[in-house]
């Protein structure tokens, strides 16, 4: 049969990777080509998405073009590979394809919070999911958490067991809807549905969950509610017992809760907003966002971020929460209620036992859950993934990346929920490398290709249960990515077990275990995130990290290149007395710097009402169960014990930040003079910066605020000095700064200011966590380093 191909059409295949599967980016092919008058045809695959089109050739260059121009909102195109190709004689239509298979080169978008579009028919009494708890389009809704396995189709999520009505069916098979294609589409007829049940799965009753939820939280009642990526414990905010009944059955005694708000309206009486941070509040990732205290916040909001001066505020992203907000105003038909402040509160926390994982499932959270929640909220749409909720800070010293509001750079304390799994791009591609993070704020990362992903936070590795859940994260990060790893990166802490699970996986796989230490990783971390290549000079600043002379390191200066580093320099070393346990007892570290300034008979006088305080002195004269730590964590602890800010601490870093919330609320301080020096103490050996002349003035300081303020100013001016000094010697003049103690605003945005006024440029994890939580990141880089370079001798 003889074909005749009209010569003025020409035909491309692109190939389009990135984040562009669950974005609603096939019915955005669709329409965009139609209207162009294009043919051809587009489908999901492992690789992406693959198109073939044809038409003129300016349009179908113009289409090209369009694609990243004109892209979804919540779509990422990392690149667009085109192929010429012959153009397909009789074609009249353009046309999505059921996927294709393949190697999966491509990932899954985030879950986002819910439309505006989707907001004003949850609110519209005449359109047919009005008060529709799962309400969802192409532009909102589940997606990573949902997902079995790529590509994103329905039949590989947990929707595949609720099977579409006509209706749901027509609007998903009709590209001028907004739910063309929107894999998770349900209404109330065919969708996921709400239930309320008393502790041990005994069913609540009610006529109406959303109002019977409501009217339990009022009374003072704890619910647990499934949200997207897993429980949360909800509760009345200004209800004052409430907070401390969930504070008690939590084990929580003083660590800040979260709270969510109905808008920003509701936000501003509670809390300082800048643009940036109202910004971030409204963005589509709904993270938790730190924001400075607005003045009676404390009166009006007993208990829930107690002694501090900043609180953690999300928005409504689910439609489920926006419904409780709906029933408090009164059902309101329309949306301008979002626009006024509601008087409603809640303390949003996630939802877990003492020491263990988030909750994920029903019956899982029938046991767990039964002693703290006094009615749960769920449904029956299984969560595939545990996901928790991202918190992060504006620091308007840092730089404003890529699609961040303007005005302040974005830094991470915990990224999981609106930004899993996106990946961050790496420099250059290398082999996979799947890292398994540390012990604490445990997190995974797989290396692959030209990108690094970074798993959800898991959280600290102290129980069974949050063991499992490293491990179920790490199977799920290698599924969903289809990737072998050719090795796995771990801690160099042989007993943590992160490092037993990567030794078993590697086993299991037969490839290389790679041991990254610890402070290497944090500045790793930092090297990835900005594409550093060559040496600089780090500085990892955290509460502990085996080092390689197996001594407990926190304060270090180091060079690292790549798979090798050298220490230049640490902290002048401190006692641990009781070794951990000082780490969860400020006054004891005050004793250890004390002791150690020939004041003992001062800090047994002083902590006399601590009952071991002759144990941990005699223990410290006799050099017993007292190993030395070059922490700056430590060095935190021991101000806050000497200041009387903190001599127990209920939670990990405590101690720092009411240290950090007093030096806030003094102001501005000079450094003291005489407050640190600097030894070499071998011609060849570290730079040490000894900070015992710091705390020998703050013991003879009467008010804990001033001290903290210069404890904070001399501390930024010995490490700006001790680096300054190292990047002299060395010749490096990029610096990275890396570890936990980066949390600290007085510290990071002072050290960072000097020592780019220095001339020196700094660099800051901002798209990880600077923390334990970015460790995976750095342990793969590292790791990919050794297997293209070869280990380091």
């Amino acid at each position: 049969m003889l074909i005749v191909v009209d010569p003025t059409r020409v035909a491309r295949r692109l190939r389009v990777r990135g984040v562009v599967q669950g974005v609603g980016f096939r019915p955005f092919v669709y329409r965009y080509a139609r209207s162009l008058g294009l043919v051809g045809w587009v489908r999901n695959d492992g690789g992406g998405v693959e198109i073939e089109v044809q038409g003129s050739e300016p349009l179908v260059e113009a289409f090209t073009r369009g694609l990243v121009a004109e892209a979804p909102p919540l779509a990422r195109i990392d690149t667009v590979e085109p192929e010429v190709i012959p153009p397909e004689d009789g074609r009249r239509d353009f046309a999505i394809l059921p996927s294709a298979g393949g190697t999966v080169a491509t990932a899954i978008g985030p879950d986002v919070g819910v439309c505006p579009a989707c907001l004003a028919e949850l609110f519209d009494p005449a359109d047919r999911r009005w008060r529709y708890p799962f309400i969802n389009c192409t532009h909102c809704g589940p997606r990573y958490t949902i997902t079995r396995s790529l590509p994103y189709d329905r039949a590989r999520t947990s929707m595949a067991g609720f099977e579409q009505c006509p209706a749901c069916a027509t609007e998903y098979a009709h590209p001028g809807d907004r739910r063309f294609h929107a894999e998770p589409n349900a209404c109330p007829v065919c969708g996921p549905r709400l239930s309320l049940f008393e502790p041990h799965g005994v069913p609540a009753l009610a006529r109406d969950a959303i109002a019977e939820t409501l009217r339990r939280i009022r009374l003072g009642e704890i619910v647990a509610i499934k949200s997207l990526g897993g429980f949360h414990l909800a509760c009345d905010a200004a209800n004052a017992a409430a907070v401390a009944r969930l504070r008690a059955s939590k084990q929580r005694p003083d660590r800040p809760l979260a709270l969510m708000l109905a808008n920003l309206a509701s936000v501003a009486p509670l809390a300082r907003l800048g643009g940036a941070a109202a910004a971030t509040l409204e963005s589509a990732e709904r993270s938790i966002v730190l924001l400075d205290k607005q003045a009676g916040f404390d009166a009006r909001l007993p208990g829930i971020a107690p002694g501090l001066d900043e609180v953690g505020i999300m928005l409504p992203y689910t439609p489920l929460h926006y419904l409780l907000f709906h029933e408090a105003a009164g059902r309101p038909a329309g949306t301008a209620w979002l626009a006024e402040a509601q008087p409603l509160a809640l303390v949003m926390t996630s939802a877990n036992p003492h020491g263990e994982p988030l909750v994920q499932g029903n019956d899982e959270a029938f046991e767990r859950l039964a002693e703290i929640a006094d009615v749960l909220l769920m449904h029956d749409r299984d969560i595939v993934v545990r996901c928790d909720d991202s918190v992060l800070r504006l620091r308007s010293d840092l730089p404003v990346g890529p699609g961040e509001a303007a005005g302040a750079g974005v830094q991470f304390l915990r990224r999981a929920r609106g930004f899993t799994p996106l990946a961050m791009p790496l420099q250059e591609a290398g082999p996979p490398v799947l890292a398994f993070g540390a012990h604490l704020k445990a997190t995974l990362c797989m290396a692959r290709g030209r990108e690094a992903f970074l798993s959800q936070h898991i959280g600290n590795l102290n129980s069974p249960a949050a063991c499992a859940a490293l491990d179920e994260a790490a199977e799920h990060l290698q599924t969903i990515l289809s990737v072998r790893p050719a090795a796995v990166a771990h801690d160099a802490h042989p007993d943590y077990y992160s490092t037993r699970a990567a030794l078993e996986m590697a086993a299991r796989l037969g490839v290389p275990a790679v041991a990254v230490q610890h402070h290497h990783a944090h500045i790793a971390a930092v090297c990835a995130e900005h594409s550093l290549d060559g040496p600089v000079l780090g500085f990892a600043a955290d509460g502990v990290g085996l080092g390689t002379d197996g001594m407990p390191w926190g304060g270090e200066l180091l060079q690292v290149d790549g798979a090798e580093f050298q220490r230049l320099g640490h902290l002048a070393p401190l006692p641990l007395p009781g070794g951990d346990r000082a780490a969860r007892e400020p006054w004891r570290m005050a004793c250890a710097v004390l002791h150690a300034l020939g004041g003992a008979d001062e800090a047994a006088r002083r902590f006399a009402h601590q009952p071991h305080v002759a144990q941990v002195l005699d223990m410290l004269t006799r050099g017993t169960r007292c190993p030395p730590t070059t922490s700056l964590g430590r060095c935190f602890d021991a101000a806050a014990g000497l200041l009387g800010l903190c001599e127990t601490m209920t939670f990990e870093g405590q101690a720092a930040m009411l240290l950090e919330t007093a030096a806030r609320a003094y102001g501005k301080a000079l450094p003291l003079p005489g407050g640190y020096h600097i030894d070499r103490r071998s011609p060849d050996g570290p730079l040490v910066l000894n900070l015992y002349p710091l705390f020998n003035q703050l013991a003879e300081e009467t008010t804990p605020e001033r001290g903290a303020a210069h404890f904070h100013a001399s501390l930024v001016d010995g490490l700006e000095h001790w680096i300054g000094e190292a990047a002299e010697a060395s010749g490096l003049r990029r610096v990275a700064l890396a570890g936990g103690c980066l949390h600290n605003r007085v510290l990071a945005a002072g050290l960072r200011s000097k020592l780019m006024a220095r001339g020196l440029a700094v660099f800051e994890a901002q798209h990880v966590p600077p923390g334990d939580g970015g460790i995976a990141l750095g342990q793969a880089w590292v790791a990919r380093a050794q297997l293209m370079t070869g280990p380091a001798t």
